[in-house]
């Protein structure tokens, strides 16, 4: 979100890429393919995004739910996937941009990142797993273990997938 809203997502350079994937301790070209295959057309700064956004979020969040898939009874695992179509869609599905659709707070000053007319129908479909978990301990969709990583993919068409970024999570798994 703020190498798009700042401008300095179309100012990276390949250098500087090739150097955030070795300053995260990464092979540089298996994991500049592993990306380009996810993000295809996407420049230098989009897979920066990317790959910044997985070392600071996705990727912890993916070992804390196989952590706590081996201890708990139940855990649940989702990946929001609506691209917003504001600066052009660049912003995807950044982070923090799911927030007003779980709590259903649309339309309360959401315009600037969420567009005029974000989809209401993935707001009440987010919205009633979140109180189905608060409820009942179960919001609709199987439990993530370290066999199928079932994760609710929300979305226009929201649906489960098994183990989905497996090649992403597949490169980050030698570094702890």
């Amino acid at each position: 979100m703020f190498l798009v809203t700042s401008g300095a997502i179309d100012q990276v350079t390949s250098e500087a890429l090739a150097g955030l994937v070795t300053t995260y301790g990464l092979p540089v070209q298996p994991t500049l393919a592993a990306y380009r295959a996810a993000h295809p057309g996407g420049g230098a700064g989009d897979l920066f995004a990317a790959i910044q956004t997985d070392w600071y979020w996705r990727i912890p969040a993916m070992r804390l739910a196989d952590a706590h898939a081996t201890t708990a009874s139940s855990t649940y695992m989702y990946e929001f996937a609506w691209r917003s179509p504001q600066f052009a869609g660049r912003l995807g599905a950044c982070h923090a941009l799911e927030i007003p659709f779980v709590f259903d707070t649309l339309g309360s000053g959401t315009k600037t990142l969420w567009g005029a007319t974000p989809p209401q129908q993935l707001a009440d479909t987010m919205h009633r797993a979140w109180v189905a978990f608060a409820t009942n301990g179960d919001p609709g969709w199987p439990r993530y273990d370290q066999r199928s990583r079932s994760t609710m993919r929300f979305d226009l068409v929201s649906e489960v997938v098994d183990d989905p970024r497996s090649s992403e999570r597949e490169l980050w798994k030698s570094l702890r």
